[in-house]
C-alpha cells in the first residue's frame, strides 16, 4: 500500500529528446494517470512531447512541447525576441554540473542551466495541475508529492540542480529526485503488485532473494546494473550502474549521417535548417522504423523521404527525379532503391546502423557478467523503448541463451512508473552502492612512522600531520536507506583573538 502522505504522487520523466509525467491517487497508486499530447507535426495521440522551451527573452512567455515547436516554426526568420531551447536536459548527464552552467538555445544564444529548467518545470507544473484538477476535484498543491527522475549519469549534482530549479518554479516541499535506473527497476518489482492482487507476497517479476540484471535501454542511453530483490520486497543495487550510448538515438545518427553522405552533407544541413517541421517529421519516423526493426536478413525496410528534401536535392544535383541520385551513388546505389516516394533499404544493409549499438549492449552485460558479484545471475529484465526493438531483443536473446530474459509490458514506461511507485514507496530501494568514497580533511597527531615529514605542523604543543583524509564511506559500501554515520571532531584552535 501506499506511504504517501500526500492524496496524491506526480512523477515527471524529462528525457534528453522526451518529457512526460503521470499521477495516481494514494487509493489507487498502482495505476497511474498519464497525459495524452499531439501536435500539428505529429499525426499520432502519444504519451510523450519533446523537451523543448520557447522562452520569450523578457521571460513573458514560455511553451513547452508541441505547442513550442508549433510557435516556433510559425516566427519568422528575424525574429530574435525568443530562445529555443531544444535537448537541453542532455547536461543533467554532465557529472560536473554546477549552477552556473549554461545551455545554448538553437541559434546558440546561451542562459544559465538552472533558469531553463526553472521555466521549462513551471510550464510542466501548470499543465500537470490542469489536467489534475479536470479529473479530480478539490485537489490542491500541498496535496501533491513529486518525484523527478534524473540521468544516472548526472549523479548528485543533476539531483541538487534539478531540485533548486523545481524549488524556484514552485515546487518546494513534497520533493524527490530519483535515477532513472533505480525507478526502471522500482517498476518491475511491483509490477505484479500494482496490476493484481494487493496482498502477494510475491511482488514483480522475480522472487525475492533473487539477483537480476537489469537492461535499461532508452531512446539516448543505455543503463546496465545488477540489482538483488530484498526478502521485504525492497531492491538492493548488488553493482553500479553503467551508462554507455547503446541506444535508440545512436542508431538514428548513423541513419542521418547515410542520408547525409547519400544526398551531400551540404543539402542536409539545408534541409534540417530550413525545413524544420518536415525535418522533425522525419526524424519522428525513423524513431518508429527503428522500434519496429526485426532481425530478418531478407526483405527490405522502407523510409518515406519528405518532398522538400526530394525537392533541394534533384535541383542542387541537376536532375529530374531523386533516384537518379541514387544510381549516381556507387557506395550506396547497390543497397538502396527509390519507389513511390520512398527510400527502399535491402534488410540486411538497414541491420548494418544497429550493429555498433548492438554489440555495445552485448559487450558490456558480458563484461558484468565476469564480474564476481555478478556471477550467480541468470535473470535479465530489459525495459526501455529501445528494449523492445525485436532485433535487439534478438540478439540479446542470441549472446546471452542460458538466461531468463524478461521484457515487461511497457517497458518504455518503465521509468515514469517506476517513479511514480517510488512516490507512493519511498523506502522501495533499501541498500544503494556508494558512487564515490566520502570523507573530511582531517590533521590528526603527527605519527613519524606513516605521516611525511613536508606535512608536519605545530598546533599549540603538538605536532600534526595536516591534509589527512579520513574516510567515512568507500566507493562501493552498500549503504542502507536513511544511513547516518557520526563522528567527533576537536577544533585545533580553542581561543580566536580579534
Amino acid at each position: 500500500m501506499s506511504k504517501s502522505t500526500r492524496l496524491m504522487v506526480a512523477a515527471i520523466q524529462c528525457g534528453s529528446t522526451f518529457f512526460r509525467y503521470a499521477f495516481s491517487l494514494k487509493n489507487a497508486w498502482g495505476q497511474p494517470l498519464m497525459q495524452t499530447w499531439t501536435g500539428r507535426s505529429v499525426s499520432l495521440i502519444t504519451h510523450k512531447a519533446p523537451t523543448c522551451l520557447l522562452l520569450k527573452r523578457d521571460f513573458t512567455e514560455s511553451l513547452i512541447g508541441y505547442e513550442a515547436e508549433d510557435k516556433y516554426s510559425d516566427l519568422e526568420d528575424g525574429d530574435n525576441d525568443y530562445h529555443f531551447f531544444k535537448h537541453f536536459t542532455k547536461i543533467l548527464r554532465q557529472s560536473d554540473i554546477k549552477r552556473h552552467t549554461l545551455c545554448c538555445d538553437v541559434r546558440g544564444r546561451s542562459l544559465k542551466a538552472i533558469l531553463v529548467l526553472e521555466h521549462f518545470i513551471r510550464c510542466i507544473k501548470k499543465i500537470l495541475y490542469q489536467k489534475i484538477e479536470a479529473s479530480i476535484m478539490g485537489i490542491h498543491d500541498d496535496d501533491i508529492d513529486y518525484v523527478f527522475t534524473v540521468p544516472t549519469t548526472g549523479g548528485e549534482n543533476a539531483k541538487l540542480i534539478m531540485r533548486e530549479a523545481a524549488v524556484n518554479a514552485g515546487i518546494r516541499e513534497y520533493l524527490a529526485i530519483v535515477l532513472e535506473s533505480e525507478a526502471a527497476s522500482i517498476y518491475c518489482q511491483y509490477l505484479k503488485f500494482a496490476k493484481k492482487d494487493t496482498s502477494s507476497p510475491v511482488l514483480g517479476v522475480v522472487k525475492p532473494g533473487t539477483k537480476y540484471m537489469l537492461v535499461h535501454l532508452g531512446r539516448s542511453r543505455a543503463n546496465i546494473t545488477v540489482h538483488q530483490k530484498c526478502e521485504d520486497n525492497t531492491l538492493d543495487e548488488v553493482l553500479p550502474t553503467r551508462i554507455g550510448p547503446w541506444a535508440a538515438t545512436s542508431v538514428n545518427d548513423q541513419i542521418q549521417r547515410f542520408l547525409s553522405e547519400l544526398v551531400r552533407e551540404k543539402l542536409w544541413e539545408e534541409f534540417k535548417t530550413e525545413y524544420m517541421e518536415d525535418y522533425l517529421e522525419l526524424t519522428r519516423v525513423l524513431e518508429e522504423l527503428i522500434r519496429k526493426a526485426r532481425p530478418d536478413k531478407r526483405g527490405s525496410t522502407r523510409l518515406a523521404i519528405p518532398f522538400a528534401l526530394v525537392k533541394i536535392c534533384t535541383k542542387s544535383h541537376g536532375v529530374k527525379n531523386f533516384k537518379e541520385i541514387i544510381e549516381k551513388n556507387d557506395a550506396h546505389k547497390n543497397n538502396v532503391s527509390f519507389k513511390s516516394e520512398k527510400l527502399v533499404l535491402n534488410n540486411d544493409f538497414f541491420r548494418g546502423f544497429f550493429k555498433k549499438t548492438v554489440d555495445g549492449i552485448v559487450k558490456h552485460m558480458d563484461e558484468i557478467f565476469q564480474e564476481s558479484r555478478a556471477k550467480d545471475v541468470k535473470i535479465i529484465v530489459m525495459v526501455g523503448c529501445f528494449s523492445e526493438c525485436p532485433l535487439v531483443e534478438d540478439a540479446v536473446r542470441k549472446n546471452f541463451c542460458n538466461y531468463s530474459i524478461i521484457v515487461p509490458e511497457d517497458g518504455d514506461l518503465a521509468v515514469l512508473k517506476g517513479a511514480v511507485y517510488l512516490g507512493h514507496i519511498p523506502d522501495a530501494v533499501s541498500l544503494r552502492s556508494a558512487k564515490y568514497t566520502y570523507g573530511f580533511q582531517t590533521w590528526p597527531e603527527f605519527n613519524e612512522d606513516i605521516h611525511p615529514e613536508e606535512k608536519r605542523v605545530q598546533c599549540g604543543k603538538l605536532s600534526r600531520c595536516r591534509d589527512v583524509f579520513l574516510k567515512i564511506v568507500t566507493k562501493g559500501d552498500k549503504i542502507m536507506a536513511g544511513f547516518t554515520k557520526s563522528q567527533f571532531f576537536e577544533f585545533l584552535v580553542t581561543e580566536i583573538m580579534f
